[in-house]
């Protein structure tokens, strides 16, 4: 038997190789499979160019654990290495036969392997590693290649029948969880499971039917426990794929998952490879529970879910699958690398999916809409993130009015636009994050001709912000932020029919009852059919509080601001209140905490003794 050292630089590569090289253990195991792999796409790149006899199209990798022996192993029917080959590649680390491949057959083959230290890794998990080989060349003899975890190695003689290779390795005492079957079926099916060659892990049990009715029996039998799909979806053209099948491939990505609204197909050879599926997922109001949920495969071994780096953020809402050999991954494949690339990737991504989303609107405006409710977070988070996406998606990203009615931005800027601009020349967009609760001064809005907007997802707050940085003369208000004709101000004063003295005694009586912090009292003079009080919060503050809390951030003790503004025209302040010299006080305070009521604000105590004081007055 012959021996010899591994031609390296250091003679502490184990170790680095163990400890520091790879950012974890279990990738040990995809790294073994990725280059079975690649021998078996070898062998049949060799076929194709008739370098090769025999059956080359039901190449299977298996993957066996032998508990007694301590061994887990690696097989496959692939290209096989002669004694000269395993000298050459498992000897000289960092030398990757993979590249040497590439470069004579280049466009026909699709090899996983390109650092040449993917074998190593095996040395993470075992204290000694044995390599059986047989090269598909004629008359090549099987040879065996033996190393323990140091630059040390031996080759000898080995029996083996068939061409392939076996990787035995022996799981060292710390690594024994490889040897139980729970832990390898699971990394099989979290890196290996659409590798393009059948990886087989034992058998399992089937049931098998014969017969109809009464004759029907059932058997059950044994079968290989193929633990992939060679053949996934992102890999086939879109012709040859029905909506069930993207469905389909859809539940087997996210087993139990709700359907997807729509997906795109990425598929895309120039400047750069790629391929992949990208599902719209029912997002409602949800942004951050779903991020992370794309899977990158290179060259279909799966790398990471946490795909940031080469997805713009707001894509990340998005499920489904990119796969590409150009993204430049480190040597243990667990990072990208900073490329121009992945900038072009990441344009082009972005580009696809505007383009779906404006032939989905321009196709079907009526199903668009429909989808609206689980793609506006989405549309909007993209549009605040990404300025490209923005300027793609003013074509069909939609508002909501509180009546249920869509129109695109620029739809809905020409619909207001005459009646809504205000004695500044600025259009004023009303909105409510609830109309429910805004519901009177919707209708005080709406008995004007005034249109109001429906912002109720959590986004909302930061998307009509982004909207009034790049629309011209556009503001965003909340309807209940003024009185209406002070929100939309068209320079037409209304006088109230009090006296100076009159209301400054309307102000004294309100302003003793209104004693809460942030609150202050301001007499307007509205139409007799307002309101006699209404509560009103200024737009930039309560904007700017939402906006902060949203992002996790207090404004500690600061009160909430609000006016307590006292229509002077009202029948119930001009002569109930003035003249009601003993319980003009009461009046006050109950007309103040029906404002409150109105706005959802009173609560608690106040609003048990709110209640208790109406029941006594009806009962008077």
């Amino acid at each position: 038997m012959q021996k010899g050292s591994i031609s390296v630089q250091a003679e502490n590569i184990f170790p680095i190789i163990k400890k520091f090289l790879y950012s974890d253990q279990e990738i040990f195991l995809r790294e073994l499979i990725a280059n079975a792999v690649d021998a078996s796409t070898k062998l049949k790149t060799l076929a194709l160019h008739e370098e090769i006899e025999g059956d080359v199209e039901n190449l299977r990798i298996s993957i066996t654990i032998d508990e007694e022996a301590n061994t887990l192993t690696i097989s496959d029917q692939g290209i096989g290495m002669t004694e000269e080959e395993v000298k050459k590649y498992l000897n000289q680390v960092a030398f990757s036969s993979a590249q040497e491949f590439l470069d004579k057959y280049k466009d026909e083959s699709s090899i996983i392997g390109h650092f040449g230290l993917g074998f190593y890794s095996a040395f993470m998990v075992a204290d000694k590693v044995d390599v059986i080989t047989k090269s598909y060349k004629k008359k090549s003899k099987p040879v065996m290649w033996t190393c323990d975890g140091d630059p040390e190695y031996a080759i000898g003689k080995a029996k083996k029948d068939t061409r392939g290779t076996d990787i035995i390795l022996h799981i060292s005492e710390d690594s024994k969880e490889f040897l139980e079957k729970g832990r390898i079926e699971g990394l099989l099916k979290k890196y290996c499971k659409f590798l393009p060659i059948e990886i087989q892990f034992g058998t399992k049990t089937e049931t098998k039917s014969e017969g109809e009715g009464e004759d029907k029996k059932e058997t059950s039998i044994e079968v290989p426990n193929i633990i992939n799909n060679p053949k996934p979806a992102w890999k086939k053209m879109p012709s040859e794929l029905t909506d069930d099948d993207y469905r389909s491939f859809y539940n087997e990505l996210y087993p139990y998952s709700q359907p997807p609204l729509f997906w795109i197909h990425l598929n895309i050879d120039y400047p750069f490879n790629l391929t992949g599926i990208l599902y719209f997922p029912k997002l409602g109001n949800n942004l951050e529970v779903q991020k992370n949920k794309i899977q990158l495969y290179s060259n279909q071994v799966y790398v990471t879910d946490e795909v940031k780096d080469i997805v713009p953020e707001f894509l990340t809402l998005l499920h489904g699958v990119i796969d590409s050999p150009d993204i430049p991954l480190n040597v243990s494949r667990s990072y990208l690398q900073s490329d121009a690339n992945v900038k072009k990737i990441t344009s082009y991504i972005t580009k696809k999916v505007a383009d779906k989303l404006e032939e989905l609107f321009k196709a079907d405006r009526g199903n668009f809409t429909e989808k609206w409710e689980n793609m506006g977070v989405f549309v909007k988070y993209g549009m605040l993130s990404d300025d490209k996406f923005y300027d793609r998606a003013q074509k069909f990203a939609l508002l909501e009015n509180v009546d249920g009615e869509f129109a695109t931005i620029e739809e809905y800027r020409e619909k207001t636009q005459v009646l809504q601009t205000d004695k500044n020349d600025r259009l004023v967009m009303l909105y409510s994050n609830n109309p429910v609760e805004h519901n009177g001064f919707i209708e005080v809005a709406k008995n004007a001709g005034y249109d109001v907007l429906k912002t109720d997802l959590m986004i909302d707050n930061h998307f009509i912000q982004r909207l009034e940085q790049k629309l011209d003369k556009v503001q965003f208000t909340r309807v209940d932020s003024d009185t209406i004709d002070k929100i939309i101000d068209k320079d037409e004063e209304r006088t109230s029919v009090l006296t100076e003295k009159q209301l400054d005694k309307v102000k004294e009586i309100f302003t003793e009852q209104v004693t809460q912090m942030g609150a202050s009292v301001e007499l307007k003079a509205l139409s007799p059919e307002d309101q006699p009080v209404l509560i009103t919060k200024p737009e930039f503050m309560r904007r700017m509080r939402e906006m902060s809390a949203m992002q996790g951030m207090d404004m500690g003790n600061m009160p909430d601001n609000y006016n307590v503004v006292v229509n002077t025209n009202h029948p119930l302040v001009t002569d109930k209140l003035l003249k009601a010299k003993k319980t003009r006080g009461d009046l006050a305070k109950h007309l103040y905490n029906l404002a409150l009521l109105n706005q959802g604000m009173l609560k608690g105590a106040d609003l048990t003794s709110f209640v208790k004081k109406s029941l006594e007055i009806l009962q008077k």
